[in-house]
């Protein structure tokens, strides 16, 4: 059988790079907005339950382990939760995705430590109610608790949890909560160029100063550190000679878009597998016998 990984075809120079522009999102000046949910715990049994269905493994000769239904007959649309700290550019292309039919799922909750960010503004003007998280320290009213919002997640039912230039680390309470289930995008190939403090910017003047030839998106399982769970995906960029970092992340940002985007697709349609040994597969839509 012959194998492939989901590196997509920017192994070539654009023909011209430098003209690409980058789209831009200028947010609307804050409004109040119905979609901005406030709630309190009044006991402990207010707490959530989450169900968790049986585990059905693959036959015992294959390598790979399914843990969830791999079926694809009837398979029901997956309820998604988004966090951004920004304008939210890879939580658009996720949404519109959704609303066009190429993800079976939807966008229930948008999450944000910055409440008028661009992405949150775009959550309101599209009816997705929008909440904060973590609470801020100036504002201690304002904003969830951790096992407030894991609450609130298990509450709507959310299947996945999908970061999208959310710049918090992840609270244990959360990983915990949905083992397997969050997602991450880095502007780099990890495990090269992540870690705490390398986000934006600054991931890509870091690959520039280190002479890296290639870079791109990486998607990853989240655990409890910035930037060490399993990889699930990723996407080369060439690095061009005397590129500048926002020329660079131009087009990495490009790969993004797609990337995110076809393993949102994947997960929403029950199409990651985890290998024996740990390693989270794609199983191709169009072969279920081939993985990447």
């Amino acid at each position: 059988m012959e194998s492939r990984v989901l590196f997509s075809s920017q192994l070539k120079f654009p023909v011209n790079p430098r003209r690409q522009t980058r789209e831009t999102s200028i947010a609307s000046p804050l409004t109040p907005s119905r979609n901005t949910l406030s709630f309190s715990f009044q006991s402990p049994a207010d707490q959530f339950v989450m169900k968790i269905g049986p585990l059905v493994k693959a036959a015992s000769s294959a390598p790979i382990v399914a843990e969830v239904d791999s079926s694809r007959d009837g398979t029901k649309r997956k309820k998604l939760a988004v966090f951004v700290s920004g304008g939210g550019s890879n939580f658009k292309k996720i949404h519109e995705g959704c609303s066009v039919g190429s993800v079976k799922g939807d966008v229930v909750l948008l999450v944000t430590n910055k409440k008028d960010c661009g992405g949150a503004e775009y959550a309101r003007s599209n009816g997705i109610p929008v909440l904060v998280f973590p609470k801020a320290k100036r504002e201690p009213c304002d904003g969830l608790s951790s096992t407030e919002l894991v609450g609130v997640l298990r509450e709507y039912g959310v299947d996945f949890v999908l970061l999208a230039g959310y710049l918090k680390l992840i609270p244990v309470e959360l990983v915990q909560a949905f083992p397997k289930r969050i997602l991450n995008i880095h502007p780099a190939l990890l495990p090269a160029f992540g870690g705490k403090g390398l986000y934006g910017m600054r991931v890509h003047k870091a690959v520039l100063a280190s002479g890296a030839r290639y870079s791109g998106p990486t998607i990853h399982f989240v655990d409890e550190e910035y930037d060490t769970g399993r990889i699930l995906a990723q996407s080369a960029v060439c690095v061009i000679a005397n590129d500048t970092p926002e020329e660079l992340a131009q087009r990495v940002l490009h790969e993004e878009h797609k990337l995110y985007v076809e393993v949102v697709a994947a997960i929403c349609e029950e199409r990651i597998k985890w290998r024996e040994d740990g390693v989270p597969l794609i199983q191709s839509k169009e072969d279920p016998d081939e993985y990447y």
